[in-house]
Parts: C-alpha cells; sequence; structure tokens
C-alpha cells in the first residue's frame, strides 16, 4: 500500500492555513483545489503525488470529454481520472460514456460524490440512498457523525470515525458480479456499503460516497490515513484530476449540416417546390376548415372513473408535496400486507420479525433487513423527501415481486 502524507508536510500546512487565515472561517463545503477552507481540496491534491505514487498530475482545465476527445490514445495505457467533488454535474452523458471507453480500455477512475448522477446508475447498475439528502447548512451538517471500515484484511479490525459532515450516503443495490464492497459504514447499526468497486472491461471505477473524508479538515485532523489507505486502490500511473470547473463545448451538440431544410434552401428549384408545397397545404386546411354538415355528435358510454379518482387523489398529494403522508400510506400498505399474506405480527419490526419475514417471503436477510430499517427511519422523521418516496417504493415493490 502507498504511503501516508508526510507528517512534517502536513504540520507546515497545517502552519501554513492558520497564516493565511486572517477571515472569519469558511464552513461551506466547496471541494475547490485552490481552496485552503475547512472543506476546500488543497491539501488532497497537492499531496496527490504523494499518496498516489506517481511524477504526473494533470489538473484539467477543461471538461473531461473535451480532453479526452483532443489528447486520448484508445491504444495507449494511461492512467486514472479523480473527481472529489460535491456533484459530478458537469459530467454530462456524452462525457459518461467516453469516460466509460477511457476505462474499457484498462484505465481506472476514482469518483467521490454526494449525489452520483441517474445516467451513471443507470450504466453501472447501481442506485444509492442518501437519507441526509436535504441537510444543507453548516448547523445541520456538523452534528453528521460517521464510523468507517475498509474491507482490505490489511485494514481488517480498524475504525475511522469522523466527527462532522458525515451524511448517511451508501449504495442500495449493485451487481454482485462485477462489484466488490471495499469499504463500508455504520447506519443505525448496520454496515453498509460506500465504498465499491465496479469492473468496467479492461478497467476499473472506485466509487465513494462521501467525499468530505478527503477535504482539509479531516487531512488536518488525523484522518489522513484513511483517505491514504482508500486512494491507495488507485493506479499511480498517470492522474487526471478534474477540478470540475468548465462545461463541455463540444458534448450534446446537434449537428444541424444534415438538416433537410437547410438542404432545400441550399437548391433555388427545391427552395420554391418547398414554398409551393406549403402554400398548398394552407390553402387545402383553408378551404376544409368547416364541414359540409353538422358532425353527429357521439354519445360515450360512462366511463368507470376509479382509477382516475385514485389518479386524482395521488396526485392532490404530490401538488401538495406531502410526501410524507405517501410515505406513512406506503408503509401501512406494506405491513398490512405482510399481516394478511405472511400472517406475521408487525407490532415490533425487530430482528426475530426480520428473520420470519425473510423466511417466509422468500427475499433474502440483508435485502429484507434494508427495506425494514429503511422503514424504520423513515417513520421517525417529520418530513421526507421525493427521493425517499421513490427509494420505498421501489423497495416494497421489489420486495413483493420476489
Amino acid at each position: 500500500m502507498k504511503r501516508f502524507i508526510n507528517i512534517k508536510t502536513l504540520a507546515f500546512l497545517l502552519v501554513l492555513l492558520q497564516l493565511v487565515s486572517c477571515n472569519e472561517t469558511n464552513w461551506n463545503e466547496n471541494y475547490k483545489e485552490k481552496e485552503k477552507s475547512p472543506f476546500g481540496n488543497y491539501i488532497i491534491y497537492n499531496e496527490a503525488t504523494t499518496l498516489l505514487e506517481t511524477e504526473k498530475v494533470v489538473l484539467l482545465n477543461e471538461n473531461i470529454y473535451d480532453y479526452l476527445f483532443h489528447n486520448y490514445n484508445e491504444r495507449a495505457d494511461y492512467g486514472s481520472y479523480i473527481c472529489i467533488k460535491n456533484s459530478a454535474y458537469k459530467l454530462t452523458d456524452d462525457g459518461i460514456d467516453n469516460l466509460l471507453r477511457f476505462i474499457h480500455n484498462g484505465n481506472d477512475a476514482f469518483i467521490a460524490v454526494n449525489y452520483f448522477s441517474d445516467s451513471l446508475k443507470e450504466k453501472l447498475g447501481f442506485t444509492t440512498n442518501n437519507l441526509d439528502k436535504n441537510a444543507s447548512t453548516v448547523a445541520e451538517l456538523r452534528e453528521l457523525k460517521g464510523e468507517f471500515t475498509l474491507e482490505n484484511n490489511q485494514f481488517a479490525n480498524k475504525t475511522y470515525n469522523f466527527d462532522r459532515n458525515i451524511r448517511r450516503h451508501y449504495f442500495l443495490e449493485y451487481n454482485e458480479n462485477s462489484t466488490i464492497v471495499l469499504g463500508t459504514t455504520k447506519i443505525d447499526g448496520e454496515q453498509v456499503p460506500n465504498f465499491i468497486k465496479v469492473y468496467h472491461g479492461k478497467g476499473a471505477l472506485y466509487l465513494h460516497t462521501n467525499p468530505v473524508v478527503f477535504t482539509n479538515y479531516n487531512m488536518l485532523n488525523g484522518k489522513e490515513a484513511y483517505a491514504a489507505n482508500v486512494l491507495s486502490y488507485v493506479s499511480n500511473k498517470s492522474i487526471l484530476w478534474d477540478p470540475h470547473i468548465k462545461s463541455s463545448k463540444f458534448a450534446n451538440k446537434k449537428d444541424d449540416n444534415n438538416s433537410v431544410f437547410k438542404f432545400f434552401l441550399e437548391h433555388k428549384t427545391l427552395t420554391w417546390f418547398l414554398f409551393v408545397s406549403l402554400a398548398g397545404v394552407l390553402l387545402f386546411m383553408l378551404f376544409n376548415a368547416r364541414r359540409k354538415q353538422r358532425p353527429i355528435p357521439i354519445k360515450e358510454p360512462l366511463k368507470n372513473t376509479t382509477v382516475a379518482f385514485t389518479q386524482t387523489i395521488a396526485n392532490l398529494y404530490l401538488k401538495e408535496q406531502d410526501h410524507k403522508n405517501l410515505v406513512d400510506k406506503k408503509i401501512a400498505f406494506f405491513l398490512e400486507k405482510v399481516r394478511t399474506k405472511y400472517l406475521i405480527n408487525t407490532a415490533s419490526l425487530n430482528s426475530s420479525f426480520i428473520e420470519k419475514l425473510a423466511a417466509k417471503s422468500g427475499n433474502e436477510l440483508q435485502k429484507t433487513k434494508y427495506l425494514i430499517h429503511t422503514i424504520i427511519a423513515l417513520n421517525k422523521k417529520d418530513d421526507c423527501s421525493e427521493e425517499e418516496l421513490i427509494v420505498l417504493h421501489k423497495m416494497i415493490d421489489n420486495f413483493f415481486n420476489k
């Protein structure tokens, strides 16, 4: 494994931060490589050559899609891509496709974000659950703590405790045939994956759900060992470090050269043909606008409006953004169906109940635990988000469709 950050270097950086921080401390998460505030990426980027034991770290000054388009040779074994941000929103669908081709050819990517794009989730076949998605203020984030572990035997029996800004964000579902769990976090007493490796072609993606652990605050607070151990998995060849500062100039742009109308307008005869045709259509519509006789009204039979009524009620809840009410009804529906279908008492959702439910329903014990713990967590909340409602609906639907 790669060596940790030099202690003398850390001490020097700490003194440097104290000297330059004359103004009030900025506790907002910004993940900027040039930012020396607590939740910037100044230290992790400047110590990348030491952590990754590489001589070349390229800080991209353009979008990764544009960089690979201009510089990457698919026959070359280049190295690794690293992105540590709140969300990789500038990584478009085209950018993801290009990055996956880069990885498929034998390169690696390390992505640590609080919010993964739906496109990346779909292409790699995984889902996540973020129980603290709505926590955004400094006061709210300060209360969020976490305990992490790494699955490698070299790090066995060692836990890493973080004291703030640790969102309860973890991987919910993933393809077990192409994915390895490298690290976990404890949520409501349950160890759930927050660091995974996804094989893709000849390369692999390393995905982490808590980018805050790599920021200046934790690197100077005795947590540099965890960052070093996590990044030790990444290839130590050339590194493409993405500061995520620019949108692509080329991705998602339509090519207008093949426009049918442009082709017609380039030729005079075809242009006249187009105009005459349009004029003929307009005249036809004008002279046939009125029917020659009044239409016979069609009497529609009475419709069964039960489904429409149900949809109207559901839309009313959605329009009012009353996600908590829908979550409560979804949980009540689930428990009622468990009582009637499996004849299990739902008064106490303990470990004995989970084991009985898993055995009678034929579902895996681990997935049943995730479902019940999610229900318990949502029951305790005063308010729920739309994403939490959707996640709960999918989990219950998958449970009964087993």
